[in-house]
């Protein structure tokens, strides 16, 4: 069972699947059409049935191995439905370096933080046409009908197949892009993710496979850490749900500047330690996870639930990554006037280091990161030394600067510890 503190989806879907004896009828029948109306008892259901990444889904989801696909503008199927597919990030690609036009004044590469931002200087810097090696034109976005078709998916238990019919649902489209031999179809994160569902391409593929006759190829783009990765695949076989394949993965990264040993090195030599936040010690092993929640704040402050609910966090994940945020004094907390809802927002000090170029950008943030007695103290050993500290090693450090701590605790931290430092060591190109 999951034991996380139910959500609010958790809380009208329990509700739900107990009023309408969901479990025993998909038991039967292997799934379970419910109405919008329905829902809307409980919840809306805009925000009950878009589950982005499967650790999205509600508690009793998860428990039973479920997940929900719209099919209509007013009804969904509920099932055991194969209707994610995991991300892997290849380490081996090496960014292609793009040069920023110099006429642009309207687009501030360095401010990218929608995705529709990303998506626009990934357009008018030529990512979009080197990816697909031909000229393209911007030619579709926005929500649209998905139209008729009929398709099947796998249950991801026992591999049955199961028939779906799609009656005019709504999808929506980050981006699309034509050009002489193809329309590619573009489907954007503002951040790293670990999987997605399938439908987010599938149901726009379906649709413009039908009316156009150019080859119709469906993409993930993320954009993270200033990387613009896109993930290209094609569907085998289009009435198949699941015949998606990766065919490959391009890196891009715009006007990049070279950190150097020496640039990090004078941080070093000019830090004024900061004395440890009341905060609770960080157990966020993904710095870059850590930059992806900054930039999820900077259009707007953002519930607890909310990052839980729509971003690649589940809830113990929010938990550990704004305390990450609030630990190095670039995120803090309030509660929201009258729904007292615990709402996260940027510091004025990580607005300021999120609008630098990019290169003085990472060095700001290890700035933060060494400013605290304890990284500080494993990356000097770890330059002393020329490698990390033991695990041991870096817990006793850990306790002597958080006397408060169990002696268990420490153990758990220090993977955190050892990545950030790692990260450091990774901006570092010369």
């Amino acid at each position: 069972m999951n034991n996380k503190k139910p959500g609010k989806n958790d809380i009208a879907w329990e509700t739900l699947f107990q009023r309408y004896s969901i479990l025993d009828i998909i038991a039967k029948q292997g799934y379970f059409e419910i109405e919008a109306t329905q829902i809307n008892e409980e919840r809306e259901s805009r925000l009950m049935a878009k589950f982005d990444h499967s650790v999205n889904l509600p508690n009793i989801f998860k428990d039973n191995n479920l997940s929900i696909l719209p099919i209509s503008r007013s009804k969904y199927i509920i099932g055991c439905f194969d209707a994610y597919l995991n991300v892997k990030y290849s380490t081996d690609i090496e960014p292609i370096d793009i040069e920023f036009p110099s006429y642009i004044e309207s687009i501030d590469y360095t401010h990218l933080y929608s995705e529709s931002s990303a998506i626009s200087c990934a357009f008018n810097t030529g990512i979009i046409n080197d990816l697909l090696g031909e000229e393209t034109s911007f030619t579709l976005s926005g929500r649209m009908s998905s139209g008729c078709f009929d398709f099947t998916i796998k249950n991801h238990l026992n591999n049955q197949i199961y028939p779906i019919s799609v009656i005019n649902s709504q999808c929506e489209i980050d981006a699309g892009f034509e050009s002489e031999n193809y329309l590619i179809l573009i489907e954007a994160k503002k951040y790293q993710t670990d999987d997605f569902i399938i439908r987010q391409l599938y149901y726009p593929y379906r649709l413009w496979s039908q009316k156009i006759t150019k080859k119709v190829i469906p993409i993930l783009m993320t954009y993270s850490n200033d990387i613009f990765s896109f993930f290209i695949y094609e569907f085998k076989n289009e009435f198949d749900y699941n015949s998606i394949r990766l065919i490959e993965q391009k890196n891009y990264i715009i006007a990049p500047e070279e950190i150097t040993q020496q640039d990090v090195s004078d941080i070093f030599e000019t830090i004024t330690l900061i004395s440890e936040p009341s905060k609770p010690f960080p157990q966020a092993n993904n710095f870059e996870r850590v930059i992806d929640l900054l930039s999820l704040l900077v259009e707007r402050d953002l519930t607890r639930d909310e990052i839980t609910e729509n971003y690649q966090f589940d809830q113990r994940q929010t938990g550990y990554y704004t305390n990450a945020g609030q630990y190095l004094g670039l995120v803090e907390k309030y509660k929201a006037v009258g729904t007292g809802d615990i709402t996260f927002r940027l510091t004025q000090e990580a607005r300021e280091i999120l609008s630098k170029r990019q290169k003085h950008k990472y060095l700001s943030l290890i700035r933060k990161i060494l400013e605290r007695q304890v990284f500080n103290t494993v990356f000097q050993l770890n330059l002393s030394r020329g490698k990390m500290p033991s695990q041991e090693e870096i817990c006793e450090i850990i306790l002597s600067s958080r006397a408060e701590l169990s002696k268990q605790t420490p153990g758990r931290r220090q993977s955190t510890v050892r990545n950030w430092i790692y990260w450091i060591f990774k901006q570092i190109q010369d």
